[in-house]
């Protein structure tokens, strides 16, 4: 299990390869990857995710070993990154394997639900005349809610 809280970007490609190494015993690898886009106004120029090390890494490491229990994981990686995002960047990516897909969509999708609503991550939009703070949305916690 690998668990990155990082300000530099990531190469999916690599982070992909490196992960599905030496998975020998699982029979799927499942791998998702979000991206900064613009918020639903428009404009938006730049992203800033701001966290607290050290409380970020324990929380994300502890929802994993949860995924891990659950599913019967072989292996999981959440890498979420921090500071300026423009749109367009990669800001995380999560990926699980495990020996049947269903588990490892599953345990994909738990994780990408909990970094969507519950990650200690505070984001902040700014665009040329304003700058505000990412709402929790109702649609992210029903996400959640279903597991």
């Amino acid at each position: 299990m690998r668990i990155s809280v990082q300000e530099e970007p990531f190469d999916l490609g690599v982070e992909a390869e490196e992960f599905a190494k030496g998975a020998d015993e699982v029979g799927a690898v499942v791998t998702f990857t979000g991206v900064v886009r613009d918020s639903d106004a428009g404009g938006m120029q730049v992203m800033e995710i701001e966290h607290y090390p050290g409380m970020t890494e324990k929380a994300l490491t502890q929802i994993a070993q949860e995924a891990v229990q659950r599913w019967s994981l072989g292996d999981v990686l959440v890498i979420h990154r921090h500071g300026r995002l423009r749109p367009g960047d990669r800001i995380m990516m999560v990926a699980t394997a495990a020996r049947h897909r269903k588990a490892a969509f599953e345990a994909a999708e738990y994780l990408m639900d909990y970094l969507k609503s519950r990650a200690p991550f505070w984001k902040k939009e700014i665009s040329a005349d304003t700058a505000d703070w990412v709402a929790a949305k109702d649609e992210d916690e029903d996400a959640l809610s279903r597991w």
